[in-house]
């Protein structure tokens, strides 16, 4: 593996940062990353401030005095809620779980959150993608612009070098055949 990772790796491997769970060597080059590229250390910040409200919520769970058939209704249709899946029924019922259920209200902004994230992420990656493919499509014109300049006078010289040396052979051929 390189020394160096990209911004995209770095995002990817996020989570298991901020959980500790990356092997000695991988967790070097992460550090090294973010010691180094501002971007990523604003994901990392922001991460690591969610990742233990996320862990703490997970961990409490059974002895909520939130958890109820609504919240668990709630869960199940969150992914839902969040990328407008559901009818405005739904949604609305949605709507009031989250405002009356503290546990609910907490698990919708975390959704939103994370969803800004990989969005942001998402924005960063499609932006550095463009680049590269511009800096691609830029040489590939200019290579062929450079081609097409060829000087003109340099094709009919060969051509005529070309004409006469099969002139030249078929004469050679025909005195010794």
């Amino acid at each position: 593996m390189q020394n160096q990772l990209s911004c995209n790796q770095v995002i990817a491997l996020m989570s298991f940062y901020v959980e500790d769970k990356l092997n000695s060597r991988l967790k070097e080059y992460v550090d090294d990353h973010l010691r180094n590229c501002p971007e990523c250390r604003k994901v990392y910040m922001q991460s690591k401030k969610i990742m233990p409200h996320i862990i703490s919520l997970t961990e409490n769970l059974n002895d909520s005095e939130y958890q109820t058939k609504q919240y668990e209704d709630f869960k199940l249709n969150l992914s839902a809620y969040i990328d407008n899946e559901l009818d405005e029924h739904e949604s609305i019922r949605i709507k009031k779980i989250a405002i009356s259920n503290p546990l609910a209200r907490k698990d919708l902004e975390d959704m939103y959150t994370f969803k800004r994230l990989l969005h942001n992420s998402f924005d960063r990656t499609k932006t550095e993608w463009k680049n590269d493919c511009s800096k691609t499509v830029m040489h590939k014109l200019t290579d062929n612009a450079t081609a097409a300049k060829k000087d003109p006078l340099t094709g009919i010289i060969f051509g005529f070098s070309a004409l006469i040396s099969i002139i030249v052979l078929g004469f050679i051929a025909a005195l010794y055949f």
